[in-house]
């Protein structure tokens, strides 16, 4: 039976124990996706766990849907990361940069090219986004064709090998909640009739092409992946087919060896075990709202190897001491949580230190 606090082997790499730090967007990069000075403290802060998987990284601009989010394509991008990722390896810990695509969620008004965003189909998502000018509807995307599909699978790969030159342990795709890849697979989000759409093998063949190429260019053992199955947000209902798509990509992904599954999940116990069953390696299990006297409990089970959590560690750097020790715990602040300064991303107390600034 494992604990949280038991090490373990993912990868190539030995991690300390078995809580991850889950992506969390903060918009606080600079204007160009460059990493802000504060990103550096921000995640050494919470080096202690045993994995920290980025916020959601753009590999190319077109892949941007909020406002500030780094990307990590350019020079630029690379030097601000390795910054952050220096600082995390000095206090013991390890990083793996989420790339992250947001396909049709995306407004003009909240990047720096002002382009519609791309999605499988010219289909919008029917939701609202907060932008410079206000609460928005998100436009009707513009759909990519063959060519800029495959353009896209590589800048997917340019980004992963940018992302090991700033020092980061490995990759994880963003395969999750509403945005690109899961667009994909949505009928409700792609009505293709080419070797991208129609048949759940087509839907699953994006992400499945891209995480080859990402694992041929880094290695599998620095290559993952997020979904989250059967998830309705943002326009997107994977329909009756969800379960079947899901156990031929888990299937299909299975193949390559990556170095884990990271399921965000909503409530469908009967996926999730099919899910067990086809998945080799290290799964990480986040469901969103868990109650702290739940966690654990899938570790001890083993229904999953590993446990993601968000705001919890955002509001507790050093989440796995309280926990160790069942200290009080912080609350989040949620009106800090995208954008602005130190406060609400650096200033959060540690049982150590009661304040930072």
């Amino acid at each position: 039976m494992a604990d949280l606090f038991d090490g373990v082997e993912l990868g190539r790499y030995r991690l300390q124990n078995r809580i991850v730090m889950a992506p969390m967007t903060r918009c606080r990069a600079l204007p160009d996706g460059t990493p802000g000075e504060l990103s550096a403290r921000y995640y050494s802060q919470r080096a202690s766990v045993g994995l920290i998987v980025s916020e959601g990284t753009q590999p190319c601009a077109d892949a941007q849907g909020y406002r500030a989010t780094p990307g990590i394509y350019t020079d630029a991008h690379v030097a601000g990361w390795q910054k952050t990722t220096r600082a995390i390896r000095a206090r013991g810990g390890r990083i793996f940069i989420q790339l992250m695509h947001a396909g049709r969620i995306s407004h003009p008004d909240d990047t720096p090219h002002h382009r519609p965003g791309v999605a499988p189909s010219a289909i919008a998502p029917q939701a609202q986004m907060f932008t410079r000018k206000g609460v928005q509807d998100i436009p009707t995307p513009r759909p990519l064709d063959i060519g800029e599909i495959q353009q896209t699978i590589r800048d997917f790969r340019h980004a992963a090998r940018r992302a090991m030159d700033a020092g980061s342990d490995g990759v994880e795709i963003h395969g999750a909640e509403g945005l690109l890849l899961q667009q994909f697979f949505a009928p409700s989000a792609n009505i293709r009739t080419d070797a991208y759409g129609g048949s759940l093998q087509h839907r699953a063949r994006f992400a499945i092409e891209i995480a080859t190429a990402i694992a041929d260019e880094i290695g599998p053992d620095r290559t993952a992946i997020r979904l989250s199955p059967g998830l309705r947000t943002r326009g997107i209902d994977e329909g009756a087919e969800a379960p079947a798509l899901y156990r031929y990509l888990v299937t299909e992904l299975d193949r390559l060896g990556l170095a884990y599954l990271h399921i965000v999940h909503h409530g469908d116990d009967a996926m999730l075990e099919d899910i067990r069953q086809r998945w080799r390696r290290i799964l990480i299990l986040n469901r969103p709202g868990r109650p702290l006297a739940e966690i654990g409990i899938d570790v001890k089970s083993s229904r999953a190897d590993m446990e993601a959590y968000g705001r919890p560690i955002l509001a507790n750097p050093d989440f796995v001491e309280r926990l160790r020790t069942g200290a009080p715990m912080n609350e989040a602040q949620r009106s800090t949580f995208y954008g602005g300064s130190a406060m609400g991303y650096t200033d959060y107390p540690t049982m150590r230190m009661p304040q930072y600034f």
